[in-house]
């Protein structure tokens, strides 16, 4: 018998409002995204419009002056002025419109944007189209550079494209005049591209090649007969096989190694990809480290005076001003305000969020910044939260995908985060300092006797750095170096 029974149960649970959640989506955009999300709100809020008149530098504080107690005392009054809270409980809101504008400035200077270049398919396309061959053979042509990987080569195999012409387009084409087109593809600029392994594209590189014909003669050889050889640095092997000496195997090594295996990467990489613009700029000046939030180019947002004035009381007679709205649209107009006044607050917390997790890293990895990357200390988002009293997932949204430029360089923030190494001395090294350490050993090892992992990891320990060799082995693939065998050099 199924009986039915009704239980009330009491819990507790949690839940993100949809402010917060927009906050938190707001942490996590880096300039660049951030400038184009506060322009899609331009569009999407009519009440929302951006101040156009500049102000002048001096009516922001936008910098931080990381040694001076005084300007950190300024900064934490600037935490404690702004918070959602105080936007949202805040009566007189919309009582002054000078409460509008955000809290940074425009910069107007021009800034040149880097020309459109032409994609790797269209450079391709505009060389087929220029040797005029027949209808079928442009659409043969067409299907082979639209098939290609991101390195260049032809992921697909040549009869299955001829198959899908002959069903697609009901007309056939010859496999030996297909084999034709795409040796004559693979000529062009760049060399070798639609290549179908790396040892095609090495030899049609070699084959239209202006090297010195000799030593390109024997490089064809190892690449066509000896591949597997040369690829695991069998280098006495191949002296002996092609009866040379080891001075023309090393010149054809350099030969060899002038070939680009990946022709086609990086072809169709944006052009805003070339660049990385830093969130955060930190400036020596006058023996102080100013920490300066790189929002300068952000539009400067406000809200509408007009729609201001429609849904505003006269402070005097306490009635409704004289325009006459109808209800459904100060509905909409009190909904819209309602988002501004949010997305403006939210703008204000994201920015004093960011000083303040920038400001922390910059006061834990001090040495770093003021004398370079072997003073680089173990540090964990644990003590980030901890001393500024957030999240941590709030941590890792501020510091995903940032940069910061300094004296040091551009570093993105997450490279400033790195667990400890234990040492003879008692003290702990941040891992990051042991790959360099790595780096420089092997950057300084013997051309033919590299430095094993095991050897590695002994002389780290030699030097009161405790880390085993497998640890070793994973910091070097880390930093994409390869093997010792595959290391040794002629």
């Amino acid at each position: 018998m199924l009986s039915i029974s009704q239980e009330l149960k009491q819990s507790q649970q949690l839940k993100l409002s949809p402010q917060q959640i927009q906050f938190q989506k707001l942490l996590q955009y880096n300039t660049l995204a951030f400038e184009q999300r506060i322009k899609e709100e331009l569009e999407l809020n009519p009440v929302l419009e951006e101040e156009m008149e500049m102000r002048e530098d001096n009516d922001e504080p936008t910098e931080d002056s990381s040694s001076s107690e005084e300007a950190q005392d300024e900064a934490d009054a600037r935490d404690d002025e702004f918070s959602m809270e105080d936007y949202m409980n805040d009566e007189d809101y919309f009582d002054g419109y000078e409460l509008y504008a955000q809290k940074h400035s425009r910069d107007d200077t021009f800034q040149p944007q880097t020309p459109a270049r032409e994609s790797l398919s269209e450079h391709l396309l505009n060389q087929l189209y220029a040797l005029f061959l027949s209808e079928e053979l442009i659409v043969l042509g067409e299907l082979i550079i639209g098939n290609l990987d991101d390195k260049g080569y032809l992921e697909r195999d040549l009869k299955e494209i001829l198959e899908d012409i002959r069903n697609e387009n009901g007309y056939e084409i010859k496999p030996d005049a297909a084999e034709e087109l795409l040796k004559t593809i693979q000529t062009f600029d760049p060399v070798g591209i639609a290549s179908r392994d790396l040892k095609e594209c090495l030899l049609i590189q070699l084959q239209n090649s202006t090297f010195d014909p000799y030593y390109s003669h024997i490089a064809e050889e190892i690449i066509r007969d000896h591949f597997d050889d040369y690829s695991n640095k069998h280098f006495d092997s191949l002296i002996g096989n092609l009866n040379i000496s080891r001075e023309t195997l090393k010149t054809v090594d350099q030969l060899i190694k002038k070939l680009n295996p990946k022709p086609g990467e990086g072809g169709d990489v944006p052009a805003e990809m070339n660049q990385i613009i830093p969130d955060f700029i930190i400036e020596k000046v006058n023996d102080e480290y100013r920490i300066t939030l790189n929002d300068r180019s952000l539009p400067t947002i406000t809200i509408n005076k007009t729609y201001l004035e429609m849904i505003q009381e006269d402070p005097d007679k306490k009635e409704k001003k004289k325009k006459k709205v109808d209800t459904d649209t100060m509905k909409f107009l009190k909904e819209k305000f309602e988002s501004a006044r949010w997305f403006m607050a939210c703008i204000e917390q994201r920015r004093e969020t960011l000083l303040k997790v920038m400001r922390a890293i910059f006061e834990r990895q001090y040495k770093f910044f003021a004398y370079g990357t072997e003073h680089l200390k173990p540090l964990v988002y644990r003590e980030i939260s901890e001393e500024i009293g957030m999240d941590i997932s709030t941590i890792s949204r501020v510091v995903n995908g940032k940069f910061v430029q300094s004296p040091q360089g551009i570093h993105e923030l997450r490279f400033f985060f790195s667990e400890g190494i234990s040492t003879d001395d008692g003290n702990e090294i941040a891992n990051k300092q042991v790959k360099f350490k790595i780096k420089e050993l092997i950057d300084g090892e013997p051309a033919d006797n590299p430095l094993t992992d095991d050897r590695l990891a002994e002389i780290l320990q030699a030097e009161g750095i405790h880390v085993a060799r497998r640890t070793v082995a994973k910091y070097r693939e880390q930093l994409r170096i390869p093997v010792a065998r595959l290391r040794k050099r002629i």
